[in-house]
């Protein structure tokens, strides 16, 4: 009897939802992985354009943080949709979190290794033997797995790497407690250059130069909801103005940038920092049209697979995404 009135309930605060407020079939919060910023701005974008609006979608951003697992916010109902690398996405999969790729808008990765040149590096090889700053969080894996691919040792010693397990800054570079640090093309490499480094004085490797670049920035939602048609809807058209957003601040980079800031409520970022993050972040949602390319998913894949003893993923996902959203949203 119970599920009954509860399934009647929620019938009536549906329709009555429907017919007032919107309702949940079309309100969508979304959690971003990192603090607002112009990582983020497609979806900034869509909001003040009013591309969720023309699509019917009441959009609520929630800004990530060093506090915040998107996968957890996601597993608790916090939120119908997260932003997510793939490496993390896939692991919290495998662990039972049924999570699924249902739009792509990142083409390249923006992941790079920036080191000393003094320290001698000119190759991977020359990694043995030094210490690098790595994020955790789930960013650690695209790393763990290109050292294993190259054969190299994570636990320390003349033939390893030292990992110094870095925080979401560019400290142990400049402070000489690293060699190398982990950065974003878009964010920490400039960061380093604010610091009065001068670019001559290092040097970088690009995980997507060294064939181990794995996806990054999809957007996920649980297996459960998208047996919704209410929800899958929802979604079509969540992903169709979040691409036109990304289309639009690609185009319009400075704009864009404009746009992050009026939407920082914590007055942390400046505009020449955005101006110059919007940049480099177009030229990696360049060449995506939302759909994710199966070719760098199984490349995703082929790298977290290949992690040696301690892969990040120990099977080929099934069901991880889906064309589907992308599919309608597109057509």
């Amino acid at each position: 009897m119970r599920k009954t009135v509860l399934g009647a309930a929620a019938a009536l605060a549906l329709s009555a939802g429907l017919a007032f407020a919107g309702g949940h079939a079309n309100d969508v919060k979304l959690q971003l992985q990192w603090v607002t910023q112009a990582q983020f701005a497609g979806y900034y974008v869509a909001l003040d354009k009013g591309f969720y609006e023309e699509e019917g979608l009441n959009v609520t951003i929630l800004p990530g943080g060093p506090d915040i697992a998107p996968p957890q916010v996601l597993a608790g109902g916090g939120a119908d949709v997260m932003l997510n690398w793939m490496p993390s996405a896939l692991a919290a999969r495998e662990k039972g979190l049924p999570v699924v790729n249902i739009a792509q808008p990142f083409k390249s990765s923006g992941l790079m290794l920036t080191c000393w040149k003094d320290s001698g590096i000119t190759s991977p090889a020359d990694f043995k033997g030094k210490t690098i700053g790595v994020w955790f969080f789930g960013n650690e894996y695209p790393f763990l797995s290109w050292m294993s691919q190259e054969g190299i040792s994570t636990d320390g010693g003349p033939d390893g790497v030292t990992v110094l397990k870095q925080g979401f800054n560019v400290d142990p570079l400049l402070q000489k407690q690293a060699d190398c640090i982990s950065t974003m093309t878009y964010n920490e490499y400039g960061q380093v250059l604010d610091a009065g480094v001068n670019p001559d004085d290092l040097v970088t490797f690009k995980y997507e130069d060294q064939g181990v670049a794995t996806l990054e920035d999809g957007i996920y939602a649980l297996e459960e909801n998208l047996a919704d048609p209410v929800f899958k809807d929802k979604m079509v058209r969540f992903v169709r103005a979040s691409m036109k957003g990304w289309k639009y601040a690609e185009a319009n980079a400075d704009e864009a940038a404009g746009i992050v800031l009026d939407n920082d409520e914590s007055g942390a970022q400046t505009e020449a920092h955005q101006m110059r993050m919007m940049a480099e972040i177009a030229k990696l949602t360049a060449g995506s049209n939302g759909a994710l390319d199966p070719a760098d998913f199984e490349r995703t894949v082929a790298t977290l697979l290949a992690g040696g003893s301690d892969p990040v993923i120990t099977a080929e996902p099934v069901g991880a995404w889906t064309s589907e959203i992308t599919d309608a949203a597109l057509n």
